[in-house]
């Protein structure tokens, strides 16, 4: 998937405002201007789209990380990756809604997509390890599909 992909599902899973997702950027002391994150939520066949470079992509999750669990003067602040992946989207995402490894196959099956514990495992293990497996598209979208579930769940209607 695409950086422009993961940080329009995100915004939408969370309802962020433009505005508010240059804060995010801003956590990780990374100063974005408003113009380009609109540039980087629109549509991919709008004509002001733009492509979110790797890094800034990098700085946005470790933003979110510490929009959603604090930023602690204690641990030290997570890696900016140069070279994005599902595999790193995934890891950063788990960590930022603070998600344990055995909750993520739950979460896929809530957008009907049904994975093992040992293929979520294979994804978060080091890319030089022999059982390393690389996060396909598929996988990372129904991740986002899941967890918009869980993060915006369906209003109950009333008989």
């Amino acid at each position: 998937m695409t950086n422009n992909d993961v940080l329009r599902s995100v915004r939408y899973m969370l309802d962020l405002s433009d505005s508010k997702v240059v804060e995010i950027f801003a956590l990780a002391s990374c100063d974005v201007p408003l113009e380009d994150v609109q540039a980087w939520l629109k549509k991919d066949d709008d004509a002001a789209y733009r492509p979110c470079p790797d890094v800034l992509m990098g700085y946005f999750l470790n933003g979110l990380i510490f929009h959603r669990r604090g930023k602690s003067e204690d641990a030290p602040a997570p890696s900016i990756e140069r070279r994005m992946n599902n595999n790193i989207f995934l890891k950063k995402l788990r960590i930022a809604f603070a998600l344990k490894t055995t909750d993520i196959p739950e979460i896929l099956l809530k957008a009907n997509f049904k994975v093992s514990q040992a293929e979520i495992g294979a994804i978060f293990r080091n890319p030089d390890h022999k059982n390393y497996r690389e996060c396909g598209d598929q996988i990372l979208r129904n991740f986002l599909k899941g967890l918009t579930l869980v993060q915006r769940p369906a209003p109950v209607k009333k008989a």
